[in-house]
């Protein structure tokens, strides 16, 4: 009898495999967690690789040559990952985030944008559908991207200065070819676009005002600037709370130099605090996930590059949403949407995640002896 051999990289994460009801029960599109928290926003992986080593989310040290990445046949394809999106909105998820790793780097990505442009919520009206990406390649790609059903982009971009971004990207990847995927981006009517940079005191955060004068000077109010504490996302990155530079200060520093009004918040659940400039000069924003959590509204889920519903970024455990996709019942049918709908109507009543909360007391992880999940595996 030969034997079965499972590739490591499907064991990197714990996962268990989601129960189904036993009587199917069709989504309502009102399904929410232990804290009255909906479902409404899906991140969905595409990959696990990444072109960029950025030290706090993919350091050369751990990421090198010799790391073993997911194989393709792990992956979702893309059939999968659109079906998983259609039982998600029939939840009541009405924005899809594509993420990586580097999304870009998937062939043929327009292709599974496309097909998820074709997806309505109950209601009848198209997703939000928006991805994130380290702009590498966007100047090539942004016009099939957004002929494909694209409608926004964020970029994330940690520094103006070229010898300071080519350090934190550490594949010596220059500045300038980001910011021509952010003007051709914006060329082809991918709007609004956002620009994340993650800042860490002591390496960057001498940027914060280059930068914001920058986007007002090159992009206009189109694009939305946002500021994000360096969090402790995985177990690779070294963190350290003396390098977190609160969002209250970064928002000082801006506002003696272009004074701010604040704004209320966009939509429920959203991550930022926005400002606008008093001006008219556009926006601003920060995402204080270590100094201020939000959880208390979070309505997002996280699909892994290979499957894996994840609850929270900072998660150490997954639900493996593939085994149904792939899998078959006890009958030996394959299991239909509204079996697996049932499943992660299920999986999300239970969620009671709130680790930016419990960050502060020393109660998240305490003694459980995991390993959170990486970033690059589930995305930002």
């Amino acid at each position: 009898m030969g034997e079965t051999i499972i590739p490591l990289a499907d064991l990197r994460y714990a996962a268990t495999l989601p129960p189904v009801p036993a009587q199917d029960q069709a989504p309502t599109g009102l399904l929410s967690d232990r804290l009255g928290r909906p479902l409404r926003d899906l991140r969905i992986s595409v990959t696990d690789r990444c072109n960029f080593r950025c030290s706090y989310c993919m350091p050369k040290d751990v990421f090198d040559r010799d790391y073993r990445f997911l194989p393709h046949s792990s992956l979702l394809s893309f059939e999968e990952i659109t079906r998983v999106a259609r039982i998600f909105v029939a939840h009541g998820v009405s924005k899809l985030r594509l993420t990586g790793g580097e999304p870009l780097l998937r062939k043929n990505l327009e292709v599974l944008i496309a097909q998820l442009a074709t997806l309505r919520t109950p209601q009848g009206q198209p997703l939000d559908i928006t991805l994130t990406t380290n702009g590498s390649v966007l100047a090539r790609k942004a016009q099939a991207l957004r002929d494909a059903g694209l409608k926004r982009v964020t970029v994330s971009l940690d520094a103006l200065d070229d010898t300071i971004f080519r350090r934190m990207n550490d594949v010596d990847f220059p500045v300038a070819d980001v910011l021509a995927g952010i003007a051709a981006a914006q060329r082809v009517g991918l709007a609004p676009i956002k620009i994340n940079m993650v800042v860490k005191r002591g390496t960057n955060d001498h940027e914060i005002v280059p930068l914001a004068r920058h986007v007002r000077d090159h992009f206009g109010p189109g694009v939305v600037l946002r500021f994000i504490e360096y969090m402790d996302v995985g177990a690779t990155n070294g963190w350290r709370m003396d390098e977190v530079l609160p969002s209250a200060e970064v928002v000082q520093r801006l506002g003696e130099v272009f004074p701010l009004q604040a704004l209320q918040a966009s939509a429920p659940g959203e991550t930022a605090q926005r400002w606008c400039y008093a001006d008219g000069g556009g926006e601003v924003g920060v995402i204080s996930s270590v100094t201020q959590a939000f959880c208390s509204d979070c309505n997002r889920a996280r699909l892994s590059t290979e499957g894996k519903l994840f609850l929270c970024l900072f998660a150490n455990r997954g639900h493996d949403l593939r085994a149904l996709l792939r899998g078959s019942s006890p009958a030996g049918q394959p299991w239909t949407d509204t079996q697996i709908a049932g499943a992660v109507g299920l999986i999300w009543g239970q969620r009671e995640d709130r680790y930016s909360e419990l960050r502060g007391a020393l109660q998240a992880d305490a003694g459980s002896g995991t390993r959170r999940v990486e970033m690059h595996y589930i995305g930002g």
